[in-house]
């Protein structure tokens, strides 16, 4: 599985996507071909307690699309398809302006022990992670947090994604700035609260624990907590 990231911040000041606008861009990406789900991301409504709130209050917006294939995924980043209108704020005056970065990469999916979200659950929050890099031995470096990170990460309490997602090459047409942060990763809970709760448990100091064991590296890493919305491909909606 592919996932594309795009990111849209905002140098200075606070600033919101209404949510018509969220709206619309739901509308439009999910009529990307071959996409098979596109989660969007906004900012908390207010602020919960979380073990890295220094690392800022995080992008303006920010999109994860996934794709079955590296083809199907480059396919939608041609210079006339809506991604690229979406680089350039799409008519949206909420996105226009926002300096815009994308990044494609392998999607690695572990079990949780429970994945569904509770009946009545209507904010899922992702919790969005980035390693900018470089490590000094990229392959030691993946090696090790693939091998110790998500056996930690799966006792969270109520956790109900974890993925990691890691640098591959790809070309596209896109007007947006590419980056190429060494990882990523991602841990989705019930809600804000829900995240809030785990990662004030115990589980955080085996992670801080085994975080002074990686393999040498730069770039230190940034830790988002989000509002998450799941939109379906066009096409599943319909039933064509």
């Amino acid at each position: 599985m592919i996932s594309l990231f795009m990111t849209f911040s905002a140098s200075t000041g606070e600033w919101r996507i209404h949510p018509d606008e969220v709206a619309a861009v739901a509308e439009l990406v999910g009529s990307i071909p071959d996409m098979t789900e596109a989660l969007l991301f906004t900012p908390l409504e207010e602020s919960v307690d979380h073990p890295y709130k220094a690392d800022g209050s995080g992008p303006v917006f920010a999109l994860q699309l996934r794709f079955p294939d590296l083809f199907a995924c480059e396919a939608a980043m041609d210079r006339s398809g809506i991604l690229a209108r979406l680089a350039t704020g799409a008519g949206l005056s909420g996105l226009a302006g926002l300096d815009v970065t994308h990044q494609v990469m392998l999607t690695r999916s572990f079990p949780v022990d429970v994945a569904a979200h509770p009946e009545g659950a209507s904010a899922p929050c992702s919790y969005l992670v980035h390693y900018p890099g470089p490590a000094e031995d990229m392959n030691a470096w993946n090696l090790h947090y693939l091998e110790h990170h998500p056996s930690i990460m799966q006792t969270f309490p109520d956790v109900r994604q974890i993925e990691i997602y890691t640098r591959i090459d790809w070309v596209d047409r896109l007007p947006s700035q590419r980056v190429e942060h060494m990882q990523r990763n991602k841990l989705v809970f019930d809600s804000p609260q829900a995240l809030a709760h785990a990662l004030g448990s115990d589980v955080i100091k085996r992670m801080r624990a085994d975080f002074v064991q990686f393999p040498p590296f730069a770039g230190g890493n940034k830790h988002f907590p989000m509002l998450t919305r799941a939109v379906r491909p066009k096409a599943w909606r319909t039933g064509s």
